[in-house]
């Protein structure tokens, strides 16, 4: 039983709730969307292939008890959920970020899952399964990428939509911040009285210069 990995790293958690805590991040291999502002177009390809239980032991290794799976788009590799399972069962905290396109119950609801949906600007939001939103958990969150305010009116409309609602302390607008300011999302945000969180990037403050192994 194996997957494709692309790196195994111990680093800071910048994209979720969990932002600030140190965290070991296993990147798979593959993605099945061609975003617009992909910032890992690197793991579409490159990796290698590792037995589960390397995987385990090099995470274990690092002695730290937060584990992200990301990608690329884990949920492309059939054994991904066996190892979210077994990281589970060893006694990590586990989170999964997916790009939403594919069905994030095939993964253990023991797992934080991290659904980035997409907005108009990634050229994929036709790719979006929305079916997705109402599998979410209580401990899940939904993060939305926004580079203009038609991403942000798209986003705005996907929340009123969805019945029943959502828990707003969840929804994560991120703004990508080589396009929109993140005190321009803010001041939308303020006007419209809001409670989703407004995300930054952590680790691309911490480390700007750095595009890998963060």
């Amino acid at each position: 039983m194996s997957l494709v990995v692309n790196e195994i790293f111990h680093s800071i958690q910048g994209e979720s709730l969990h932002a600030g805590r140190p965290c070991v991040f296993v990147r798979l291999t593959g993605c099945n969307l061609r975003c617009s502002y992909c910032d890992t177009t690197y793991a579409y390809e490159e990796g290698r292939r590792m037995p589960l239980a390397d995987i385990a032991k090099q995470v274990s290794a690092f002695g730290c008890p937060l584990v992200e799976i990301t990608g690329g788009e884990p949920l492309m590799q059939q054994k991904t959920p066996e190892l979210v399972r077994t990281l589970l069962d060893l006694g990590h905290d586990v989170l999964m970020e997916t790009n939403g396109s594919l069905d994030i119950d095939l993964v253990d609801r023991r797992c934080v899952r991290i659904v980035d949906m997409k907005c108009p600007s990634s050229g994929e939001s036709h790719r979006n399964n929305y079916h997705n939103i109402n599998r979410l958990s209580p401990s899940d969150q939904l993060k939305f990428v926004i580079m203009d305010k038609c991403d942000y009116d798209f986003a705005k409309k996907i929340i009123k939509d969805t019945k029943p609602p959502i828990d707003l302390s969840s929804v994560l607008l991120s703004p990508n911040a080589k396009i929109l300011p993140p005190a321009q999302l803010a001041e939308w945000m303020l006007e419209d009285g809001l409670s989703f969180r407004l995300h930054l990037q952590l680790h691309k403050i911490i480390w700007p210069e750095q595009d890998r192994g963060v």
